[in-house]
Parts: structure tokens; C-alpha cells; sequence
């Protein structure tokens, strides 16, 4: 009886790895539709909505100050900022980044946004994860790239590290 056993575990062990990987993967789809409008209050206490930035092209940064994988990533973000900030996109003029904390504590994010040079002017935390929970964001750091029309058009690996730069000049105007 034990040796009908032996090879069983294995093939277990290999389906429970199988199926994790594919729940936890991320989709490879390319995202359609407009994203949900946002709105949030800045830290100077002035009104954000993400769809009066039509337009431009736009990175929806989900991050917070105590993510230690958010705050290593936020220099590529910064960086890319001041790349493509004043360039002419396909579907946009200019490129900004809407910057969504989950944050709980408004100092430390104030302190982060400064102490990262988060120098854009569109911040806000997500109050009671309503907005994350639109997007379907569960877990930290978490992007959404839209473009001029209001469509997502990139998400997730395709928006981190080189291939943020990668997938924006993809998008610029010839």
C-alpha cells in the first residue's frame, strides 16, 4: 500500500505549485477600458480627480511610505517623471504620475513624498482602500498607465523598473 502512495505525493506537491503559480500570476492580457475615475485630497488639502488630467499620459502609482519595495522602485518612478514629463505621446500630451498611498499616517507619507522628490503635484491617500479596491490592487507597489483618452493601457511588471521607460517610448509620437 505504501508504494502506491510514493508517487502520488509528488504529483500533489507538482499540481499545488501548478495552481499557485497560476493564481498568483499576474495576467499578461493587455488591460482594456477606461479607468474608474479617482478622487482624492491632495496634502496642501486641495481636490485631485484623475480624469481632469485627460490628455496627458498618466501613471496611477499605488505605493506607500513604509513599502520597502515601493520606496526602492520610487527613484525609476521620479526618473521617468522628469524623462517624459514635457514629451508628445500617440494618445497625450505630456506624461504625470497620480500618486495613490495606503498610507494610515499622513506625516510619514508627507515625509515621504519629500524625502523620494516626488515632485509631482497629484498625491493622495486611499481612504478606507476604496480606490485599490476599484482597481482590484492587492499588493504594493501596483501601477496603472493611461493614456491620453482615459484608457488603461499598460499595468503591473510592464510599468516597473526599465520596462516603465520601455513601455513609455512605445507610446511616444513619432
Amino acid at each position: 500500500m505504501m508504494k502506491n502512495i510514493g508517487w502520488y505525493a509528488p504529483l500533489v506537491a507538482l499540481l499545488v505549485v501548478g495552481c499557485l503559480a497560476f493564481c498568483f500570476s499576474e495576467s499578461k492580457s493587455s488591460p482594456k477600458g477606461i479607468a474608474p475615475d479617482i478622487n482624492m485630497v491632495s496634502p496642501k488639502g486641495k481636490k485631485l480627480k484623475l480624469s481632469k488630467l485627460r490628455g496627458k499620459m498618466v501613471l496611477i502609482d499605488f505605493w506607500a511610505s513604509w513599502c520597502g519595495p515601493c520606496r526602492k522602485e520610487m527613484p525609476n518612478v521620479v526618473e521617468a517623471y522628469h524623462k517624459y514629463r514635457k514629451k508628445k505621446f500617440k494618445q497625450g500630451k505630456g506624461f504625470t504620475v497620480f500618486s495613490v498611498s495606503l498610507d494610515r499616517e499622513n506625516d510619514a507619507w508627507k515625509q515621504a513624498i519629500k524625502s523620494e522628490n516626488m515632485v509631482w503635484k497629484y498625491h493622495g491617500i486611499d481612504e478606507g482602500n476604496a480606490i485599490s479596491n476599484l482597481y482590484g490592487v492587492n499588493s504594493i507597489p501596483s501601477a496603472f498607465l493611461i493614456d491620453g483618452t482615459g484608457e488603461i493601457i499598460a499595468k503591473g511588471n510592464d510599468l516597473r523598473g526599465i520596462n516603465l521607460h520601455i513601455t513609455l517610448d512605445k507610446y511616444l509620437a513619432e
